[in-house]
């Protein structure tokens, strides 16, 4: 037999600057067999069995039957789930709080623990904090979140050390690090939750409105496919991704993110996305399509966020609850059961599903009006019993925290359970068929849920609910190989992440996803070296998620030395021969609006209009009375959410002037907007004024730029309906896609769901036969 091959790693950061780190790693190469990776230092030491090696875990000089890399994931995930005690299931059921590598000392990330400061123990970015440390082995928390990394070696060396740590504590249970979205280019007036910055160099792609409006899911799945390979590379073995809502809801912020309105666009680009993640091939596959190059995909939001009232979103009190006036339920639910749940690879369905916040107003058959978390009938009966789906359920993150003061306060979000403590919301969750707990590092309320369980249902009960959930949780980490080598060379994952043709296909994609939606005379493309007039913008100071206020500025939209590569630059418009306008869709403070607190201490209910226009809006057609309403806690005397004759104001109402203002300098000269799209917008305010005008998501200067100088033909198209008005917006509603008059340009061309120009004119293909509002 071939004699194993050992191998010794000492893990070093990208900058000489920093000291060598302590932890090393070995390698064992088993013949035909599983590559595993340790820490001498962790104490685990390798046993030798038949000829093969595996590594003793749980240090009992024995091979246990899940430290057995031969035997089936469902096998060795019950044998540990067993072996583990009550505490340690309850710390596998934690998610953490968000974490940045390296530490940061403020925000929303690793800067308190159960309440208390803490500083990282050491002088290396790598390190792991004393935070860190402690819930990981005194709250057996083994899933975490991570956002900002400082560079790929770091990301890697971080990676290595936590593994180090927790190979050497307990069962030997391997960390599931998890990212938020982390490849778009830019904030598209989402927050920095959901995409909180790569770090380091990576992909840049569209995010999902623009991976939409490629209309191309074999695009998507190749993004799933690199996007994997970095994860792994960063240490991340779980995306918290895709969000496959329907984007039904105009208003709502978190649009963005989404596939858009249509059902079976998004059906198909969701499925396309989880099989590029999760499924490994060739060498790297180690079984039913899992492997070394697979990472988790957790779902989002089930059974589909897209429907908020009004377009408030759930995240805060004012925007809890998700209506369905239209009853179509349904609709919001094919992208999981059609897409998600019925894959074309191997790896057959996501691994993980996420409910929103929301309420799913009165659609819970058991009479219930409860958060997606929370209800037994939204995640037992429907998804777990109807639906057949026996992945990890996650909840959102805090929704077991207390809400805030006033429905504005970005605290817990506990919408249906408000007059609940910390641990009854644990045990509703349990209960309702929930694994896992989002934004929790802390087990001690789960271990009080476990004691209530007990007194209502026994001891035994209780034991095999948590055997359950610790299988599903365990079959995620043994899926992916990292109870056999969960550790990184520091240099690879450099050469991996961002290389220059994961950098070429995420700019491609870029380029596929932006949509020519006006060409006047055919003033596009402009080709020549002209001259050009940019003007600067005025960006309002605005609200990020805890309530801090951003500066103000007046700046240029674009680097202005990148667009001295395609055009002469001119500070005067007399001098120009054609201007570029960049602009953002209309939005309110970046929180999605909806809500001011000034109207409640006015004497209003505290409920105001989105607006999707840059002018002053007046809902003069908005409903005389919400769908839904109450607070338990917060207001309860507010019985009507209803916004009706109130006036609102977006943030960055200056964009409109500054179109107005750019075209009247130019007098008869072409003027071409480009507008970054967060949401769908009311165009009638400026477009017949202008001559060309792009819509992109999230994407680069640079790729517009290569369409605007005809480097590149556009071919994306719109995977959503612009409104004509805020009228059609008001009467549209929020769970049915495709219910709006569109916008007629001057060119006699409606901005609808499958709109979009080349050079030739209106785009006809077999994308736009394929997906239509049927």
């Amino acid at each position: 037999m071939k004699k194993e091959l050992i191998l010794s790693f000492t893990l070093l950061a990208a900058s000489s600057s920093y000291a060598q780190v302590q932890t090393n790693y070995q390698t064992i190469q088993n013949p035909d067999g599983a590559t595993l990776g340790y820490s001498p230092a962790s104490g685990v030491k390798i046993l030798t069995v038949d000829g093969l090696k595996f590594k003793d875990l749980n240090k009992n000089g024995k091979l246990d039957k899940y430290e057995d890399w031969r035997l089936p994931i469902e096998e060795r995930a019950k044998d540990l789930a067993e072996k583990m005690s009550v505490e340690q299931i309850a710390g596998l059921m934690l998610y953490s709080i968000h974490q940045s590598i390296p530490s940061a000392e403020t925000g929303f990330t690793a800067g308190t623990y159960n309440g208390k400061p803490f500083s990282a123990s050491g002088a290396n970015p790598w390190e792991l904090t004393d935070a860190q440390k402690a819930f990981l082995k005194d709250d057996n928390l083994r899933h975490i979140l991570i956002t900002s990394v400082q560079s790929p070696e770091v990301a890697a060396a971080w990676n290595n050390e936590m593994q180090a740590f927790v190979e050497g504590i307990g069962l030997g249970i391997p960390g599931n690090n998890s990212s938020d979205p982390r490849h778009t280019g830019q904030d598209t007036g989402t927050k920095a939750e959901f995409n909180a910055g790569a770090g380091g160099k990576i992909s840049i792609w569209p995010d999902g409105l623009g991976l939409a409006a490629t209309f191309d899911p074999t695009i998507v799945q190749q993004f799933g496919k690199i996007a994997a390979q970095e994860y792994r590379a960063l240490g991340i073995s779980t995306a918290l991704s895709p969000q496959i809502d329907l984007g039904t809801e105009p208003r709502w912020y978190r649009i963005s993110m989404t596939f858009g309105e249509s059902p079976q666009l998004t059906t198909d680009m969701g499925r396309a996305y989880i099989d590029g993640f999760q499924t490994s091939y060739g060498q790297d596959e180690i079984k039913d399509g899992w492997g070394y190059k697979s990472v988790n995909a957790m779902v989002k939001h089930w059974p589909g966020g897209g429907a908020e009232e009004g377009g408030r979103d759930g995240h805060w009190a004012f925007g809890k609850f998700a209506v369905f006036p239209g009853n179509n339920l349904e609709s919001h639910i094919k992208p999981f059961t059609e897409g998600a749940f019925k894959l074309s690879g191997k790896t057959g369905m996501a691994s993980a599903v996420m409910p929103y916040y929301t309420i799913t107003y009165n659609q819970a058959k058991d009479g219930t009006n409860l958060a997606n978390g929370f209800s037994k009938y939204i995640i037992t009966d429907l998804l777990r019993e109807k639906y057949g789906y026996d992945g990890v359920v996650c909840t959102d993150w805090l929704i077991t925290g207390n809400e805030g003061v006033t429905p504005d306060d970005f605290k817990g979000k506990p919408w249906g359970v408000e007059d609940k403590t910390e641990a009854e919301r644990h045990y509703i969750a349990l209960m309702a068929g929930v694994d896992q707990f989002g934004g929790n590092n802390v087990m001690e309320p789960i271990i009080e849920a476990y004691q209530m369980g007990i007194k209502t249902h026994g001891k035994k009960f209780m034991r095999n609910r948590f055997e359950q959930s610790a299988v599903r949780l365990l079959k995620n980490i043994f899926r992916l190989g990292l109870f056999e080598n969960p550790y990184l060379d520091p240099q690879e994952s450099a050469n991996v992440v961002g290389n220059p043709d994961f950098m070429q296909a995420g700019y491609n994609a870029q380029l596929k996803s932006i949509v020519l939606l006006k060409n006047k005379e055919q003033i596009l493309p402009i080709r020549e070296k002209k001259t050009v007039y940019i003007p600067k913008n005025y960006y309002p100071a605005v609200k990020d998620w805890w309530g801090l206020w951003s500066e103000p500025s007046l700046e240029y939209p674009v680097d202005m030395e990148l667009v001295k590569r395609y055009y002469n630059v001119t500070e005067n418009p007399q001098e120009a021969d054609f201007s570029i306008v960049f602009v953002s869709s209309p939005y309110s403070n970046n929180d999605g609006g909806g809500y001011d607190i000034s109207d409640r201490q006015s004497g209003g209910n505290g409920y105001v209009p989105i607006s999707l226009q840059y002018n002053t809006y007046t809902a003069v057609d908005a409903r005389e009375n919400s769908i839904a309403a109450g607070d338990p806690v917060i207001d309860p005397s507010i019985t009507n959410r209803s916004y009706k004759g109130k006036s609102v104001n977006v943030s960055n109402a200056a964009d409109l002037s500054t179109i107005l203002t750019t075209r009247s300098q130019m007098g008869s000269k072409p003027v071409i907007v480009v507008v970054n799209l967060a949401r769908p917008m009311v165009f009638h305010e400026f477009e017949s004024k202008v001559d060309g005008i792009i819509a992109r998501f999230g994407i680069s200067e640079q790729a517009v730029l290569d369409v605007v100088s005809g480097k590149f033909e556009p071919s994306g198209l719109l995977p959503l309906q612009m409104p004509a008005n805020m009228s059609t917006v008001e009467k549209q509603l929020e769970d049915v896609p495709f219910d709006m008059e569109c916008h007629q340009d001057s060119e006699g061309n409606s901005y609808d769901f499958g709109f979009g120009l080349n050079w030739k004119g209106v785009i006809k293909d077999t994308r736009t036969q394929k997906y239509t509002k049927n």
